[in-house]
This record gives C-alpha cells, structure tokens and sequence, in this order.
C-alpha cells in the first residue's frame, strides 16, 4: 500500500508545485523560481528514494488502480498507473533534467516578460511528462498525451508577439494531433480485442497477449501500427520530421528540455511500453526498423548542411532516436534505454551551451576566416552529391510534403463550403440535423441496405463541418459554431448504433454545450469591442489589451478540446467504445474529427488573441521575427 501512496505522489508533486506557482505575483521572480526549484528537487529525490527501495524489494512491476471517474456496466474510465523498469529510466532522467533546466532558466530568462508564464508551463510539462511515464492504460496515457501538446503549444508560441513562434506553436500542435489520431484508434482497437479497459499490466502477459493475437491478428496489426504512427508523429520520425525544428522558436530552456531531452523521445517510450504487443509481429518491426532507418539517413544529411545551430542539433537528435528505432525492432530495449539517456543529456548540453557556442564561433570567424576555394567538378559522384545537398538544404521537402497530403487537402475540401455563412448554416445545416434526429427516432424508415452506412455518413457530415471550420478565414464565430456542430453530428452518429444508452450522450454533450456558450460570449464581447479586428485573415494579439477574456476564451477552448479531465474529454473515450469493432471508417471520422476540430479551435485562439498586435501604438517586431 506505501508503494501506491508513492507511485501517485510522484504525479501529485509537480502537480502542486504548479498550482503553487500559479498563485505567486508575477514580479516575484525569486519566489517562483524558488519554487519551481525546490519542488522540482523534492521530487528528483522522492524518485531517487523509491527506485532504490524498489529495487531492494526485487524490482516487481507495479500496477496502481487509482481512481475510477466514470463506471457503467459496458464502460469503465479509470486512472492506472504502473511501475516498472521503463518507468524508472525515463523519470529519474526525466527529474533530473528538469531540475537543471529550471536552475539555469532562473538565471537566463531574469527580467524576461512573461518570467512567471515560462516557469507554470515548465511545470506544466513536467507534470504532463510524468503523468505519461506513469500511465498504466490507454485513458491514463492520452491525459498526459494532450497536456504534453497544450504544453508544447504554450512553450514554442512564448514570444507571442511574434509572427514565427506564433505560427510555428500551430504547426507542431497540428503535427501532434495526427499522432493523436493514432493513439484514438489503439485505444478504441483494443477495447473491443479485450473487451474492457486493458491495463499495461495485463499487456506484460506474453500468453494472454499471444493468444489474442493467433485469433485476432488483422486487429493486431491494426493497433500495432496505430502506435507507430503515433510514436513517430511524437518523435519526429519520417514523415514527421520537419516540425522540430520549427519547434525550437521558444526560448532555449524549452527547446532543451522539450525538443531535446525529454518529450521528443516519448515516441520511443511508447513503443517500449507496448513492446510485447507488437514484438512477435515481423511486419511491424520492419515497419519501425524501416521508419527509423529512413529518419537517421535523412537527418544525417540534412544535419550536416544547417547553418542554424538549433537546427542542427535537433537533426542530430531525430538521427539518434532514428538508430533507437532500428534498436527497438531488433529488440535491443536495454540498450534503447542506455541510448536514450546519451542522448537526453548530449542535447540538453549542446542546446544550453549553444548561445555561447555561436557567439565563440563568429569571434573566431571574424579573427580566422578562410575563403574556401570553389572547384567545378562533372563526375557522376559529385553530381550526386550535389543533389544530396540540395535536398538537405530543402530538408528533403518534408514540411511541403506533409502540408500538401495532408494540410492542404482539408483546406481546399473546407474552401468548397465557402457558401455556409452564417445565415446558411441557419438554413441547411441546422434542418438537416433536425432531419437526422428524425431518422433515428424512426429507424424503420431507413431501407435495410443503407442502415449499416448511416453512423459512418453522419459523422463524415460533421468532420466535413470541422473542415470549414480550419479554413474559415472571415467569421470567427462561424467557425466556433462549426466545431460545436461537429460534436453533435459526433454524437449523432454514434446513437445510430445499437444498445447505444442515451446518458452517454448527455454526458459528453453538457462538457461541449457549457464549453461552446462561454467561447461564444467571449467572441461576442471581442465583436463589440475590436470590429474592425475581428475576423481570421491576419493576427492581432488581442491578449495584450483583453487578458482576462483571452484566458476565459483559452479556457472554454480546452473544454471544447476535450482537455483531461473535462466532461468532453471522458465523453469521446464514451462514444469511441460504442463504435463497433467492423466500424473502421466510423472510428476514423470521428478520431479525425476530435483531431482536427483540436487545430481549428487552437487556431481561432492564436490568430485573434496571439501574434503581433494590430495596434500602431503597440511594439511591433518584424514579421520575419
């Protein structure tokens, strides 16, 4: 029981220290940095006292069932954590980098505006990280999943009135929430392969998973790379790879602590975690080996050729988790492990140091240049290395690559919608849902031969709304309302299926309506004030004359996120365990949707409440800055 009390402190601790750290004045520096400090210790400590004590105890593996937040007879939402091995590696290093990173952040961001800002989303983070670390099922997981990218959001965009970090902060959420799309799918896969809220506990049974597997490979299969896509999206791997360096806009701490050591190597841990799901599937491993093998080719090369030095290092550092990659599909975890702790530390020291390194390096060039000689060479391998380089100057076009499959696609779909005005919506969409309530009310009315087709067209209806809704550029509430539409054709479409209880509904909808009213208000009262800016065509960084309504605003936009643990967010996990297991394009659309909706409600945030201040009385960098 003592070891419980201890697994759950270890979550409670940062936890607090950010609470406390929230209450403290903002022109208190050495209070919060104090703080922050000391809690952080605590901390390192209380990990280094029960690693040891569990360690002396044989080193079982631990599993906490904690706290049961929503229990029906088909359905439990549980919080589990565990305690293994993994778990040890990654939060004592997790800790112990934290507590430099804090120590020397009180000393190079003194005087900095929004001192206090950097410090409660540092916590933030570390308390999102341990919550990750910790996690013993699915739900518990994704909490510290979505904090891990609100946190990543706040970090990169900590120069909000800039153009770059602003818009870069979007960039890595958007990529963060396709592997999101991931994680829903594994959860919503493995809860109809076991048939109830599976714990990693349960996964470490090699008979009990092997048997599942013999029966249900396809499934399997289905699940295992569901996670890669996930990890990879987490760790920057191929495709993915572009968006850390345009993470490294936050101050240099972050960039250390975020993109360096800890979050960018949490693709590693998941697949580590669900090592024995996938280890005796020859396609997956050669899925990871392949995505790693092909990252450490192009990071290498695209490493070699930056002038930037964060750009630099964090190729160096995708390389790195690339061979970790290769590593985990030979099943090399120990030395997984070991790799990845060179690394956290290599890169935490290169990013630090990095300030003073440039500085060194253009006195030396300075005091030492040398012209470098140019020569014309024709041969065929010189050629190639031509191209090489050229590539790599491009970064192999990976973002472009990316936003054209991806991106661009949902916004060209989105600008076809561009007839729904508000008044529009009035009259067609709002009809067309009363039609579809309808419908389900008399089901008889459906031929047979289209009744099995429903669920999944109703919730392409409303992924298509959350697709207006990213592109729209003109009415900011338009586009809020959208987002709300979609959660109800969401809803909608789950209650086509059978034995489907009507509370679940209630339940996720009453997070989504308290949540859409207040964002609704708070656009109305900006309306009034700013109309001449107020719309989604440019940046004004409203949160500069507007803080209390940008941070009710900010607030309502996680609730209609979903954010742990709000009703909205225990209400999706409801709805995704009523998709059936043959429902495949069901569970995409509406994993989509939640992602999707994710971006365009952070991007309505950003662009009216973020980035340079559309006032000329107001300091305004370059855009370029």
């Amino acid at each position: 029981m003592e070891t419980n009390y201890f697994i759950v402190s270890l979550v409670l601790l940062p936890l607090l220290t950010f609470i406390i750290s929230v209450f403290i004045a903002e022109k208190q520096e050495f209070a919060i940095a104090n703080i922050s400090y000391y809690g952080v210790l605590f901390h390192l400590l209380t990990v280094t006292f029960f690693i040891g004590f569990w360690l002396y105890r044989g080193a079982p593996y631990i599993n906490v069932k904690e706290i049961t937040i929503y229990d029906s007879p088909d359905y439990t939402f549980l919080i589990d954590f565990c305690f293994d091995h993994i778990t040890a590696f990654y939060l004592w290093i997790g800790s112990f980098i934290s507590l430099l990173i804090v120590r020397y952040c009180s000393y190079y961001l003194h005087m900095e505006g929004g001192y206090k800002r950097f410090f409660n989303t540092v916590l933030f983070f570390f308390t999102a990280y341990n919550a990750t670390i910790l996690a013993g099922n699915f739900e518990t997981l994704f909490i510290g999943w979505e904090m891990l990218g609100i946190s990543s959001f706040l970090l990169i965009s900590f120069y909000r009135e800039r153009y770059l970090p602003v818009r870069n902060a979007l960039k890595v959420f958007s990529i963060y929430r396709i592997g999101d799309v991931g994680i829903l799918l594994a959860a919503w896969a493995s809860h109809h392969l076991w048939h109830e809220n599976i714990t990693f506990f349960k996964l470490n049974n090699y008979h009990l998973v092997h048997e599942h597997l013999l029966a249900h490979s396809g499934i399997g299969v289905f699940i295992s790379v569901a996670l890669l896509v996930a990890a990879a999206a987490k760790s920057a791997q191929f495709p993915f790879s572009s968006w850390l360096p345009r993470a490294m806009e936050g101050p240099t701490p972050s960039s250390a602590i975020f993109y360096g050591s800890l979050s960018v190597h949490l693709g590693v841990y998941l697949m580590l975690r669900m090592e024995h799901f996938w280890e005796h599937q020859p396609l997956v491993r050669l899925l990871i080996g392949t995505t790693g093998l092909v990252t450490a080719v192009v990071g290498y090369f695209v490493a070699r050729v930056q002038s930037n030095i964060k750009t630099q290092i964090a190729y160096a550092s995708i390389t790195q988790i690339g061979l970790m990659f290769i590593e985990l599909a030979l099943g090399w975890n120990t030395l997984v492990l070991i790799h990845f702790a060179g690394n956290a530390f290599l890169r935490t020291y290169q990013l630090l140091v990095s300030p003073s390194m440039v500085s060194y390096l253009i006195r030396d060039q300075f005091y030492h240049y040398v012209p470098h000689r140019f020569r014309f060479y024709k041969g065929i391998s010189h050629k190639l290395q031509n191209t090489l380089y050229l590539l790599s100057l491009k970064e192999w076009n990976l973002d472009k690559l990316i936003n054209n499959l991806l991106f661009k696609p949902i916004r060209k779909l989105g600008h076809q919608l561009d007839f729904l005005t508000p008044g529009n919506v009035l009259l067609y969409v709002v009809p067309s849902y009363l039609l579809a309530l309808l419908f389900l009310w008399q089901r008889e009315w459906i031929p047979d031969l289209l009744r099995p087709s429903v669920p999944a067209l109703v919730a392409f209806v409303g992924l298509v709304m959350v697709f207006k809704a990213f592109s729209e550029r003109k009415y900011p509430r338009l586009a809020w309302g959208l987002v709300v539409l979609n959660h109800f054709w969401t809803a909608l479409a789950v209650s086509f299926n059978e034995a489907f209880d009507i509370m679940h509904t209630a339940f996720y909808l009453s997070g989504v309506v308290v949540s859409g009213l207040i964002g609704l208000v708070c656009l109305q009262i900006l309306k009034r004030q700013e109309p001449d800016y107020f719309d989604l065509e440019e940046y004004y960084g409203h949160v500069y004359e507007y803080k209390t309504l940008g941070f009710v605003f900010f607030l309502a936009t996680l609730g209609m996120m979903g954010f742990p643990i709000t009703l909205t967010f225990i209400g999706e996990d409801l709805l995704l365990s009523h998709v059936h297991e043959d429902q495949y394009f069901l569970a995409f659309f509406i994993a989509l949707g939640f992602v999707v909706d994710c971006v365009a409600l952070l991007r309505l945030y950003a662009r009216l409440f973020m980035g340079i201040h559309a006032k000329r009385y107001h300091a305004t960098p370059l855009r370029s800055a």
